[in-house]
């Protein structure tokens, strides 16, 4: 499905959806005045350096953080300040920073872990086959501990409990954090699977621009808390500012333009 066609609510309006949101560590404010919206079957991405507030805004959504002011959405229902079991019940599934998969545990009570909200065992049967197809590693250690598995491992074992609950929409917090370059781009293309083959829509935040910009279909830029730009991740990729200052490449003068000194046009 093409950014465009999702972006703007052909069908039947968006899946997810933030309205001025306002969240806050103690009197430090997180982010500030934060709309968005992600449309069914999509893949939407929060783009911005550490520190910018992407992990702030899965955890509002989520309902680990309540917000100070704003809406959050989701199918429809305001589920702002909700409690997060309630939320996940609802379809949405957060997979955080860090993996925190449950250490003493084995793969495969993990994985059941994930889906303790259902009550179909045949699905679950099902999707537990599934996420087995996607990381096959994880069929050959479904009986060891998960504190045990490699960092990679933990993020295909944390993704997957997130998909045992048959949810509609995913929220997927840096995954490429502490990984290879290869293990990274593994990953990403079982995302994308994800999401082409189940319908599942993801909001992924991540650091690595240009992993995050080849999967996803629409794009927000964060700083500072603020969403400062948004497109299509195809437009996107094409803009200077992303290019210089998330991408890597820029083009040099006669005389060249030191990086720190150049103002990004979106402020």
């Amino acid at each position: 499905m093409s950014a465009a066609a999702g972006h703007g609510g052909d069908m039947g309006g968006p899946i997810l959806q933030l309205l001025n949101v306002e969240s806050s560590y103690g009197p430090i404010k997180a982010i500030r005045g934060v709309s968005l919206q992600v449309a069914p079957g999509q893949i939407a991405t929060v783009l911005g350096s550490n520190g910018a507030g992407k992990s702030t805004i899965l955890k509002t959504i989520s309902g680990i953080i309540d917000p100070g002011k704003g809406t959050v959405h989701f199918k429809g229902e305001d589920i702002t300040a909700r409690d997060p079991a309630l939320i996940v019940q609802r379809g949405l599934s957060h997979v955080p920073e860090g993996r925190e998969v449950f250490p003493l545990l084995s793969v495969h009570d993990n994985l059941l872990m994930g889906a303790y909200t259902r009550h179909d065992r045949d699905g679950v049967a099902r999707d537990m086959e599934q996420v087995y197809a996607y990381f096959p590693i994880l069929k050959e250690r479904a009986a060891q501990d998960a504190g045990l598995l490699s960092g990679g491992q933990q993020q295909m074992l944390a993704i997957s409990r997130a998909l045992m609950a048959n949810p509609q929409l995913i929220l997927l917090d840096e995954p490429s954090l502490g990984l290879s370059p290869k293990l990274t781009k593994e990953i990403f293309e079982i995302v994308v699977r994800i999401n082409r083959e189940r319908g599942t829509t993801i909001l992924l935040v991540e650091q690595n621009a240009n992993m995050a910009l080849n999967a996803a279909d629409y794009g927000y830029v964060l700083e500072n808390g603020r969403i400062v730009m948004e497109d299509t991740c195809a437009a996107l990729r094409e803009k200077e500012d992303i290019k210089e200052f998330y991408l890597g490449m820029k083009d040099v003068g006669v005389r060249g333009e030191r990086r720190w000194k150049k103002k990004k046009t979106w402020r």
